[in-house]
Formats: C-alpha cells, sequence, structure tokens
C-alpha cells in the first residue's frame, strides 16, 4: 500500500510541476511585456516635459529667428533639489555639429537625424549615468546659420516611476500565482481522489475477488483505464475457471480408474495363483492405459478451452494436408476393426490461419470416435470441400448415429450417450467443440449418407 501511494503521490507532484512550471512562465512573460509597457509609459510624461523645457529654451535664445541670443543662460535643475534628483543640461550647435552655447557638449552633425524632422529622442549615457535626451533644428532665414539644440535630463525620476509600477503589477502577480499554485493543489487532490479511492477498493479486495471494478463514479478521462482493467480482469477469471473446472474435472474422472488400480494391484498382491494374478495385472493394464488416455485428454481440453492458450501459436497451414496426413495415422486402428478409412481431397490448395497440434488432435478425436461408434465392415472418410472463401472439412462414417436429442449435449464434457456400448470419458467431442471456437470456425452434426450414420462438419476461413 506504500508503494501505491507513492505512485499517486508522484502522479500528483508531476501534474504539479507542469502546471506550476506553465503559471512560472506566464507571470515571467507578463512581468517582461509589463516593463517594456510601463517604460514607454513612463517615458512619455517625461519626455514631453523635457520638450518643453528645451522649446522653452529655444524661444529665450530666439534660435531661428536671425537674432539668436546665445549668451542666454537658461536656470535648468542641477540634481540637488530634494523633489527633482535629475540633472539638466544643454548643448545648442551648427550644422557640423560645432559648440555654441550650453553648459555641457552634446553636439552631433546633423547626419545623424536621417531626414527626419520634429523633435528626435534618444537613450545615452553621460559620466556613469544613463540619460534621456531631445534634439531639435531651427533652420534659420535665408543666407543664415541652422542651429541645433540638445537637452539631456538624467533618468532617476524615469526608473522610479518605472519601479513603483512594476511593483504594483508583479507583486499582485506574484500573489494570485501563488493563489492559483494552491488552487492547483487543492484541485489535484480533489481530482484525484477517485483513482486513490479505486486503489483503495482494489487494495481492500481479496486475492481471488476478479469483479469488475466500478467505473460509474470515474472521470471520464480514467474510465478507458478501468475498461482494460476490467478486460483483463474478465481473462484472469476465465483463467482461474478454467484451472479450477480442470482439476476438478481431473479429479473427478481419474478417480474410478485409479481406484480400479488400486484394487487390482492388492489383490494381485494377495492372488498365489498365476492365471488370477495375470488376470489382476492385465485389469491393471487396461485401467493404466484408460488413465493414461483420460490424462492426455484432458491436458488437451486444458490447451485449447478458453483462457488456456492464445493465438500466438498459430500458423499458415495447407488443412487439406494435414487432414490426409492425420487419417492416414488412424488407418491401423480401423483395419483392426474391419472398417475402410478414406480420404477425399480437392484439387485446389486449402490454406487456413490456425495451430497444427490443436488440429490434429480434433481430427483425431473425430477419426476415434467414428471408429468407435462404427460396425466392422463400415465405412468412414475424411472429406475436403470449399465453398468461396471458406474450406470445410467432414468426417462421415455409416455407424449407429447419434439421435437428434443428444446432438446440442453430445459436446459438454463427460456426457455420453446410454447404452451405447462403448468405453470413454466423454471428452472428446468437448475438445472437437473448444478447438473449433478456439480458431473461429463453425461445426455442425447431423446424419450420414441416406440418414445413416454421423456426418460432423467444421467449416474454417481460408486465409
Amino acid at each position: 500500500m506504500g508503494k501505491q501511494n507513492e505512485n499517486v503521490v508522484s502522479l500528483r507532484s508531476h501534474l504539479m510541476e507542469r502546471l506550476l512550471t506553465a503559471l512560472f512562465w506566464l507571470w515571467l512573460l507578463s512581468t517582461i511585456v509589463g516593463y517594456f509597457a510601463t517604460l514607454n509609459y513612463a517615458n512619455q510624461p517625461h519626455d514631453l516635459i523635457l520638450l518643453q523645457r528645451a522649446q522653452a529654451i529655444a524661444e529665450h535664445m530666439k534660435l531661428g529667428s536671425g537674432e539668436e541670443k546665445l549668451d542666454y543662460r537658461p536656470l535648468l535643475p542641477d540634481g540637488t533639489e530634494p523633489g527633482n534628483p535629475d540633472k539638466v543640461v544643454y548643448t545648442v550647435s551648427d550644422s557640423n555639429g560645432m559648440k555654441l552655447a550650453g553648459n555641457a557638449n552634446l553636439s552631433r552633425p546633423v547626419s545623424y537625424r536621417r531626414e527626419r524632422e520634429g523633435p528626435l529622442f534618444s537613450n545615452s549615457e553621460r559620466e556613469g549615468e544613463k540619460t534621456r535626451m531631445v534634439s531639435l533644428i531651427y533652420p534659420a532665414p535665408p543666407g543664415g546659420k541652422l542651429y541645433q539644440l540638445h537637452v539631456s535630463e538624467t533618468t532617476h525620476q524615469r526608473r522610479a516611476l518605472v519601479r513603483g509600477i512594476l511593483a504594483n503589477i508583479v507583486i499582485p502577480e506574484l500573489l494570485l500565482i501563488m493563489i492559483a499554485a494552491g488552487a492547483v493543489w487543492y484541485g489535484l487532490k480533489e481530482g484525484l481522489a477517485p483513482l486513490e479511492r479505486l486503489r483503495q477498493e482494489v487494495a481492500g479486495r481479496k486475492r481471488d475477488d476478479l469483479n469488475r471494478l466500478d467505473a460509474y463514479k470515474a472521470p471520464e478521462e480514467v474510465r478507458p483505464l478501468i475498461g482494460a482493467v476490467n478486460d483483463l480482469l474478465e481473462r484472469l477469471q476465465q483463467v482461474m475457471l478454467a484451472q479450477k473446472r480442470f482439476v476438478a474435472d481431473a479429479a473427478h474422472q481419474l478417480r474410478t480408474p485409479f481406484a480400479g488400480l488400486k484394487t487390482q494391484a492388492e489383490l494381485a498382491l494377495r492372488e498365489t495363483d498365476t492365471e488370477r494374478k495375470q488376470h489382476a495385472l492385465q485389469h491393471m493394464l487396461t485401467s493404466t492405459r484408460h488413465g493414461t488416455r483420460l490424462v492426455n485428454q484432458l491436458l488437451s481440453l486444458a490447451r485449447n478451452e478458453p483462457g488456456g492458450q492464445d493465438t500466438q501459436s498459430f500458423s499458415r497451414l495447407e488443412l487439406g494436408q494435414l487432414a490426409q496426413t492425420c487419417a492416414a495415422e488412424w488407418v491401423p486402428q480401423a483395419l483392426e476393426k474391419n472398417i475402410d478409412l478414406g480420404f477425399e481431397g480437392v484439387e485446389t490448395q486449402t490454406w487456413i490461419h490456425g495451430d497444427v497440434v490443436s488440429l490434429t488432435e480434433m481430427l483425431g478425436n473425430l477419426i476415434d470416435n467414428a471408429i468407435r461408434y462404427t460396425q466392422a465392415e463400415g465405412h468412414i472418410t475424411v472429406r475436403m470441400t470449399c465453398e468461396e472463401a471458406r474450406v470445410k472439412l467432414c468426417v462421415e462414417d455409416n455407424g449407429s448415429g447419434i439421435a437428434a436429442q443428444h446432438r446440442e449435449r453430445v459436446f459438454e464434457r463427460f456426457y455420453r450417450i446410454l447404452g451405447s456400448g462403448q468405453s470413454g470419458s466423454g471428452l472428446g467431442l468437448a475438445i472437437v467443440a473448444e478447438v473449433v471456437k478456439r480458431h473461429g470456425a463453425e461445426i455442425r452434426l447431423g446424419q450420414g449418407r441416406e440418414g445413416v450414420g454421423t456426418l460432423v462438419s467444421i467449416s474454417f476461413a481460408m486465409s
């Protein structure tokens, strides 16, 4: 349970990290955009004041009138006033950038303007301090001189305004980010609560409880996961049921032959007469053969029932060749009973997708049943036919046949028709039914030719 809790916390931490990272980058982007917007906003009023101050200086000096007063000394802030920490300086120069008047050297040739008219603002640095400067041009009357006026001030007030505005933007945004982080944490906690309840439900189950998980209260995004888990649980349940059924069937069916084997062994140990002891040993051999056949059939049934084996062992095979080979292997048993066992194939090849071992067991059980229930000098035919995209495998005999009321039940496990006079476990046709189901085929049970005997037809899809 501790490890499962750790996994849930890891998921929450992963989501928190992703969401908080996104919020951090959003806050950082907002701060950068806000900085430049604030800087632009702070420059506008100060640039207007700086322009008005430059225009006042130009007016007092009568620049561009032809009667300039370059000896005028305007009173400008020097940065020592408590309410105004910025220092303002100015320069008047000609078109070549030669200084004509002013308390600083801010001269530049007219070419820097690149034919731009009106006031020109620029950022620069003077004496280790950042400054903001406005430049104006005043053309003189015909024949006169062109004057340039440059007025520069430090940016202490501008930066203080930017810091104040940013503080009023960034700090509330940071508080909002913290509140959002708390909301995200709470939202994730509540959002992952169904997963935690699901974990507790699974952890609290008994180890053999494979019932479906309830997806009704789960979020829509989690329902596909629960559906996949439920499918897995159903498959596991089928496997466990198959195992339980196999153990129960094996215990039930093996009890009789082993009990007989035990009885005959005890009888053989007590007998002193050689003939009677030989008779007991013969019964022991018969019981052993019956038990061996029963074990093999049980294992074959377990291999082919749902959950016993998947389709990974399937391959593309030629069904006609497999059927002919299998029929040939049963010829000696048929000859012992004086039965004619034949095979009728088709000219075309009949390729299907299946498991060679299972199909061989299936056809072997059909031929074995046919031999058991066909009288001496009878006929058994293994026949192949093709219809469109399907191939049909038939086993037909002229034996005693199966009555209509028994045809559905003969595929059940351990079902035997009373009065048939044949020994057996009742598993042969059950194995056939499981192999047919595993291969997605169709099986039909009916009468042979002229209503005599039995006809078993199995239809496969060709590949």
